[in-house]
């Protein structure tokens, strides 16, 4: 059975996505990195044949136009560990991997290095910087419950995970960034030497609509 390389990843709207980065560049600039990202990572996985692309979308409804080559498919309801855990049970009989979007750096080469691993152990994770991780590799043998007691969006992610795997066999590919502030982005674009679009949203010409709105400060209570 051939490979697969799942991408996950919010259907682009403005003001649904990077959120966090969006407070500090606006909400324009966060969309036009997400999108620019994630269309990107889609082209780049879809003229690889070694293995098969699929985009897991959320909403499962949402409208979006694909590379040629890539299929699709919703995440579904629950937290990210049990849209996680089944999207990889639609490939349990053979190799395949999550890839998350926000990750500049990512590429076809990450995803054959992920699987090359698996020929010698039952998982391989690609560590993020903040403690999580961007990428997550099964072979067919795999817990019953992968990502169960994991708390996501945060230094223990990768850590409460391994925990599951107790016992078999891990891969650890390179470190890599995700992105979820300014910060993270100005390391990514330095980082990336990939894709051009998401530099414009570093730009300290953006547009009015761009930039964060300054809050007016707290009314004095009387007295």
């Amino acid at each position: 059975m051939k490979n697969t390389a799942i991408v996950f990843a919010r259907a682009p709207r403005l003001g649904a996505v990077k959120r966090r980065l969006a407070r500090e560049i606006g909400d324009r600039a966060a969309l036009r990195f997400h999108a620019a990202t994630l269309t990107g990572l889609l082209r780049a996985l879809a003229a690889e044949r070694r293995f098969r692309t699929v985009l897991a979308l959320t909403p499962d409804r949402a409208r979006l136009r694909l590379p040629r080559g890539v299929a699709r498919i919703g995440q579904g309801q629950g937290d990210l560990g049990r849209r996680m855990a089944r999207a990889l049970a639609r490939f349990s009989r053979g190799r395949a991997a999550i890839v998350g979007c926000d990750i500049p750096a990512a590429g076809p080469a990450d995803l054959i290095a992920a699987f090359r691993a698996l020929g010698r152990a039952d998982a391989a994770f690609g560590p993020a910087a903040d403690g999580g991780y961007w990428l997550v590799a099964l072979g067919p043998l795999r817990p019953a419950r992968p990502f169960a007691r994991v708390r996501w969006s945060g230094p223990h992610a990768l850590g409460d995970t391994l925990a599951n795997f107790a016992g078999r066999r891990v891969a650890r590919l390179r470190v890599l960034h995700d992105v979820d502030c300014a910060a993270d982005l100005a390391v990514s674009l330095r980082d990336r030497g990939r894709y051009p679009a998401p530099a414009r949203c570093a730009s300290a010409n953006r547009s009015r609509s761009d930039r964060p709105r300054r809050q007016p400060p707290p009314a004095r209570s009387p007295g």
